[in-house]
């Protein structure tokens, strides 16, 4: 990110925390305290109102988990929940699991681990597509009974059946979902690569995929999408998108929101979850994301302390926020 967002014209897109480099004017430098940016982001969230944070599962190892590590120790996180969004990939195979599965039941035992109905944890299983089912994992019933075995592994560490959300491709999740034993499905972001309009066509395509989803049978967690526009990694691709070609894609994008149609959006995914049968009722919303700064989609409040997409999220959700905006960077 320091890279991507570093030119000056994507420099309104920065996280609050950036810093510019003097001897650079085209990069940035996020060398703040992690602890101390940490607890301003989490009182960013709860004045948004949001329960929960959903992290990506890297592995307590992995340098991407330092935030998740970071919030684990903040006094503050005990005033707001989170819960794990891993790659299938990360489980490993059938054939050679990863140690991934058995560290996230570990972090269920945590006092501000998000659950839902039933006393569950919720837990997302995402990036899923049928060949790679197939190829690690010999098949749908071979996923299948890895579920069935994470499920009963947590529940025999005292924490409960987890609520797991699958997501990846709609149409093999469609056919799928219910024959996986999934609890839900739903999409980390619903966009499509050559996607490109205004914020209305973007959220008009992801509210089409929360219809494409329910084919499943089983509850959709929608994803609220707060943009995408990536041609910040376009220009400077990102070391793990290995199939960029800098320049290759730049006017597929889609135009940030404005701060009504980002609570409009909110809003009508709230509105879809209450519309659905009872036994098919999603337990929550998730929304698309809150530092996807470079690939489009972000929440956090952005250079020097532009907090417009939080007040929009305040105008949906505020029965349950609960801080000054003063406060906030």
């Amino acid at each position: 990110m320091k890279q991507s967002l570093g030119p000056q014209k994507y420099r309104w897109r920065a996280p609050f925390f950036g810093a510019q480099i003097n001897r650079d004017p085209n990069a940035l430098d996020f060398s703040s305290s992690i602890e101390t940016e940490m607890d301003k982001e989490i009182d960013q969230a709860i004045f948004a109102g949001l329960d929960y944070w959903a992290f990506a599962g890297y592995g307590a190892n992995h340098p991407m988990s330092k935030a998740l590590y970071a919030f684990r120790t903040r006094p503050k996180a005990a005033e707001l929940k989170y819960c794990m969004f891993t790659e299938l990939g990360r489980w490993g195979s059938a054939a050679k699991l990863s140690a991934l599965p058995h560290e996230h039941i570990g972090l269920m035992a945590d006092k501000n681990y998000l659950r839902v109905e039933g006393d569950r944890p919720l837990y997302f299983l995402g990036f899923i597509k049928a060949a790679d089912v197939q190829r690690s994992w010999g098949g749908v019933q071979g996923l299948r009974t890895q579920l069935s075995k994470f499920r009963s592994d947590a529940n025999a560490a005292g924490h409960g059946e987890p609520y797991i959300v699958l997501a990846g491709d709609t149409k093999f999740l469609s056919q799928e979902a219910a024959n996986l034993g999934a609890d839900a499905v739903g999409s980390y972001a619903i966009t499509t690569g050559n996607g490109r309009g205004s914020f209305a066509d973007l959220a008009r395509y992801a509210e089409k995929g929360w219809n494409a989803l329910a084919a499943s049978q089983v509850p959709v967690v929608p994803t609220v999408m707060t943009g995408w526009d990536r041609r910040p990694r376009i220009e400077h691709p990102v070391p793990w998108e290995t199939s960029q070609r800098p320049g290759d894609g730049i006017t597929n994008f889609y135009a940030a929101p404005t701060k009504q149609e980002l609570a409009s959006h909110l809003a009508q995914s709230i509105s879809w979850v209450n519309s659905q049968p009872p036994d098919r009722r999603s337990p929550a919303v998730l929304i698309y994301a809150w530092n996807e700064n470079d690939e489009g989609g972000w929440l956090v409040p952005t250079l020097p302390c532009q907090t417009d997409r939080l007040e929009a999220l305040r105008e949906v959700l505020k029965a349950t926020a609960r801080a000054a905006s003063k406060n906030l960077c």
